[in-house]
C-alpha cells in the first residue's frame, strides 16, 4: 500500500515552484524554495526537516531528489546534517546593522526603571512547583470528558472546591450549582451588562473612584453609570438620592479600590436594604478580600443576602492575572441567564487550568500561599510606613492597611509635580486623578502605590525612587 502523508513525523509547507524538466528542474525549484524558506525567516536556525522519504511522498517527488537537494543545500551551508539527528536549518549569524542614533540614550528605554503601578502582584512568587504538582494530579485524575467543550459554567471541580473556600474564608454562600467560572473581572463584567440590560436596567451606580475599563464595558452594554460618592467610610449608599433610578450598583465593598476603605457597616446594610426594597443588584467586586494586615479580613457583602448580591473573585491577586480564572456567584433567579450569555460567547478558560486550581485549593496549597503573600505584602506595607516616615514625613498613608496598593496623600497640587518627578527618575505610579470618575467632583491630590508590583530584587530600587520624588 502507498504510504500516505499522514504517516510521516513531520510536516513542512513549501511554496514549491517545482520546474517540470526532469529530476535537474524538481531538485532546483525545491532548493529554491528552501533557501526562500530559511532566507526569509519562515525555517528558523535548528528547524528539522521531514526525511527524504517523508518530504518526496508529501511531494509526490521521488526520494532521490529530495536527498540530492539536501546534500546541496548542506555543502552550500543552507542545512546541516548529522548522524541520529536528521537535517535540520544551520545556525547563522545575523550580518550587523548599523545603528543610526536620532534620539538621546534615556528615551531608547522599553519600559519604567522601576513600577510602582498598582493593579499586579508580585508574579515572581508564583508558586510553580506546587502549581506543577496540583496539574500533574489533576491530569492524571481527569475525566475524559474534561477534554471536551464541557458545561459553560466551568468544571464542576473547580465549582465545588471554589464553593467552600469562599464560604469558610469570605463568608460567601455559595452552591456550585450558582457558580459561573469566567476568564477574570473583565469577562465577568462583559456577561454581567447585557444581562443588566435584557432585564430593563438602565442604570447601574459606580463608585466615583475605580477603573475606567470597568465603566466602558458597562457603557458598552448600554447602561448609563451615576456616580456614587466616596469619601472616609467608602460609597455613600445610605443616601437614598444616590441611588434613585439604579437598577444596579457595583461596589468594591471589602477595599475600596483605590483609595483603601472599606465599606462601613451602616452602609453595607443600607445597600442591601436598597436591594430587598427595589429589587436591585449588587455587583461585589471581592478583588483582593483575602489580603487585610491588621485585622481578619472582613467578609464579602453576600453574605448578608445572597439573592441580590452577585459575588465576583479572581485569582489574579492572588496567584497570577495570567491564569485568567475569575468566578461570578450568582443570585439563583440570574443563573440560567448568565450560563446562556456565556454560552453564547465563550465556553471558559482552559479545563486544564480549572482542574489543577480545584487540586491547588483542595490540597491546602491555595492557602498556604495566601498565607505567605499575606505576610511578604504585610512586610512590604509595612516597609513603606517606615521608610516614608523617616524620608518624607510630611506625607500620609490613608486608607486600611489591606490589599496591594497604598494611597499617599500629597499637599494641594502636589500630584502633577509628584507625577513628572517621577517621570524623571524612570518610576512608573499612578495618581489618583487617574481613577476620579468623569462627572465626580475634584478630590485630593495623592499617589496609588503598588506595592505588590516589584520583585524582591526591585524592591528596595523601587522604594529609593520613591522617596526621591516625594523629598
Amino acid at each position: 500500500m502507498r504510504d500516505s502523508w499522514a504517516t510521516f513525523g513531520t510536516d513542512l509547507h513549501l511554496d514549491a515552484k517545482l520546474r517540470t524538466k526532469g529530476a535537474a528542474g524538481l531538485r532546483a525549484g525545491l532548493m529554491d524554495a528552501l533557501r526562500e524558506a530559511v532566507r526569509t525567516g519562515r525555517l528558523i536556525p535548528g528547524t528539522r526537516l521531514p526525511s527524504s522519504r517523508g518530504l518526496a511522498a508529501d511531494l509526490g517527488i521521488a526520494r532521490n531528489t529530495v536527498a540530492d537537494a539536501y546534500a546541496e543545500l548542506v555543502a552550500e551551508g543552507w542545512l546541516t546534517a548529522r548522524q541520529g539527528s536528521g537535517t535540520r536549518v544551520a545556525q547563522r549569524t545575523e550580518p550587523r546593522r548599523a545603528v543610526t542614533r536620532t534620539t538621546p540614550a534615556r528615551s531608547i528605554r522599553t519600559g519604567p526603571a522601576h513600577d510602582l503601578r498598582p493593579g499586579s502582584p508580585d508574579l515572581s512568587t508564583f508558586p510553580r512547583a506546587e502549581w506543577l504538582k496540583a496539574a500533574r494530579r489533576a491530569l492524571a485524575a481527569a475525566p475524559n470528558d474534561a477534554f471536551g467543550y464541557g458545561d459553560p459554567r466551568g468544571r464542576v471541580e473547580l465549582r465545588t472546591a471554589l464553593a467552600g473556600y469562599l464560604a469558610r474564608a469570605r463568608g460567601v454562600y455559595a452552591d456550585p450549582e450558582r457558580i459561573v467560572i469566567c476568564a477574570g473581572f473583565v469577562q465577568a463584567l462583559k456577561l454581567m451588562g447585557p444581562v443588566l440590560h435584557a432585564r430593563r436596567i438602565r442604570e447601574v451606580a459606580v463608585e466615583s473612584y475605580g477603573l475606567d475599563v470597568h465603566w466602558r464595558l458597562l457603557a458598552d452594554a448600554g447602561l448609563r453609570l451615576p456616580c456614587l460618592p466616596v469619601d472616609d467610610a467608602g460609597a455613600r449608599t445610605g443616601e437614598p438620592a444616590n441611588l434613585r433610578g439604579a437598577g444596579a450598583v457595583l461596589l468594591t465593598a471589602a477595599h475600596q479600590f483605590p483609595t483603601g476603605v472599606p465599606l462601613r457597616p451602616d452602609r453595607r446594610a443600607a445597600v442591601v436594604d436598597w436591594a430587598r426594597a427595589t429589587g436591585g443588584l449588587i455587583l461585589e467586586d471581592d478583588y483582593d478580600g483575602e489580603f487585610r494586615y491588621d485585622r481578619q479580613p472582613v467578609g464579602a457583602l453576600q453574605g448578608l443576602d445572597p439573592e441580590h448580591v452577585v459575588h465576583l473573585g479572581t485569582a489574579s491577586k492572588s496567584l497570577a492575572p495570567g491564569l485568567r480564572l475569575g468566578w461570578m456567584v450568582l443570585p439563583e433567579n440570574l443563573v440560567r441567564e448568565v450560563v446562556e450569555a456565556k454560552g453564547m460567547s465563550d465556553w471558559s478558560s482552559s479545563a486544564l487550568e480549572q482542574l489543577t486550581f480545584a487540586e491547588f485549593i483542595e490540597s491546602g496549597a491555595y492557602d498556604r500561599h495566601v498565607r505567605a503573600m499575606r505576610l511578604r505584602y504585610r512586610r512590604r506595607r509595612d516597609q513603606l510606613v517606615a521608610v516614608l516616615a523617616e524620608q518624607a514625613p510630611g506625607i500620609r498613608i490613608s486608607g486600611i492597611a489591606a490589599g496591594l496598593h497604598a494611597v499617599l496623600e500629597l499637599p494641594d497640587g502636589g500630584e502633577a509635580s509628584a507625577l513628572r518627578a517621577a517621570a524623571w527618575q524612570g518610576l512608573a505610579v499612578e495618581g489618583l486623578a487617574r481613577f476620579r470618575h468623569p462627572d465626580a467632583e475634584p478630590g485630593r491630590d495623592a499617589l496609588v502605590i503598588g506595592y505588590g508590583t516589584p520583585t524582591d530584587s526591585a524592591w528596595a530600587g523601587a522604594l529609593n525612587a520613591l522617596t526621591r520624588v516625594l523629598s
